[in-house]
């Protein structure tokens, strides 16, 4: 054995990762995904605990443009059961958007609103 990689961590075992995430059901990769864009696009909009401090309407539109196209492509595929839950949590991402903006944009130019259509409240 070298000591070459001595104090090193271990290589990763790229074999037994690819096989965990073979394992995971593709609708929980991609709510988990939609769990992560929703959070961050909040934090982006100044609702998390520090609220202004984080917020970044830019960072948020773009969050919520990849969030919709994530929910319109996938929601065929996941059902509803999966699917209503995220839509709801995309409306009131769009919402609050719209009331955080000092120049809110047009009804149906909004963040993700070429996938849902225009968001109103």
């Amino acid at each position: 054995m070298s000591d070459a990689n001595a104090g090193q961590p271990p290589a990763p075992d790229f074999d037994r990762m690819t096989r965990d995430i073979a394992d995971v059901p593709a609708v929980e990769v991609i709510t988990t995904v939609a769990v992560h864009l929703m959070s961050a696009a909040a934090v982006n909009l100044g609702l998390a605990e520090e609220g202004p401090q984080h917020k970044d309407l830019d960072e948020a539109r773009k969050l919520i443009n990849a969030l919709a196209g994530l929910v319109a492509a996938s929601a065929t595929e996941i059902s509803s059961f999966h699917a209503a839950p995220l839509r709801d949590g995309l409306k009131s991402l769009q919402l609050a958007f719209r009331e955080a903006s000092v120049v809110p944009d047009e009804p149906g130019q909004g963040p993700g609103e070429k996938f849902t259509g225009p968001v109103f409240g």
